[in-house]
């Protein structure tokens, strides 16, 4: 199902739905379980972040992959301007 394909790259993240990541987010932090409900990508994006976040669980290699790519990204754009 693809609610549930990772997001590894920072163009990937830049498609989604900010508000369903937020609200995702929140219900991580809150540590409500992963509903059987059809969530969206964006929502499940953000639900995985706020359960790494609140430490009910660990980072994956998808998510470590984002950061990489977000911090190199950050660091170009900072030397650039």
């Amino acid at each position: 199902m693809i609610k549930n394909l990772p997001i590894q790259t920072v163009y990937d993240l830049s498609l989604q739905s900010e508000p369903e990541m937020m609200a995702g987010y929140l219900a991580g932090l809150r540590g409500e379980d992963e509903s059987e409900s059809d969530f969206s990508r964006s929502y499940w994006h953000g639900w995985r972040n706020g359960m790494v976040d609140s430490g009910r669980r660990e980072k994956d290699s998808s998510q470590a992959q984002l950061a990489h790519e977000y911090v190199q990204k950050r660091a170009i754009k900072s030397n650039c301007q």
